[in-house]
């Protein structure tokens, strides 16, 4: 994977992030495991690129396609058998009063969408 798919990448613990967060003086407001979403989603992704095969491979080349197509496969099993996870998070700076300007639990953040949310969310792997 390190090699083909995310040269350079880093799947970084959700112990990391969330001390990482703390350290910059961020309020952990919000934790969800996103696992199961995406065994559903990598399933659709290599679904759709198994149907554009033709194209796909056309537009990279055959063993490019293998290897992606490895890669999103053996991630949904990775995820489906509670061997990967990713984590959404959301953080806060609160104001020196102490409030956060958020509103105070996740159905509200559904309900009211962005405007009840100060900041962005982060997706975090592990």
């Amino acid at each position: 994977m390190s090699r083909y798919v995310f040269p350079d990448g880093d799947v970084v613990p959700i112990a990391t992030a969330l001390r990482a967060a703390e350290l910059a003086e961020l309020e952990v407001r919000d934790v969800e495991s996103l696992r199961e979403h995406y065994v559903l989603t990598l399933g659709h992704w290599v679904r759709r690129l198994e149907q554009h095969h033709a194209q796909a491979a056309a537009a990279v080349d055959e063993v490019a396609f293998r290897i992606w197509r490895l890669y999103m496969s053996g991630s949904r099993y990775a995820f489906r058998t509670g061997r990967l996870n990713v984590y959404q998070a959301l953080f806060v700076k609160p104001h020196v009063s102490g409030a956060s300007g958020l509103a105070r639990g996740r159905a509200d953040w559904y309900r009211h969408g962005a405007d009840a949310l100060p900041i962005s969310r982060s997706a975090v792997a592990s």
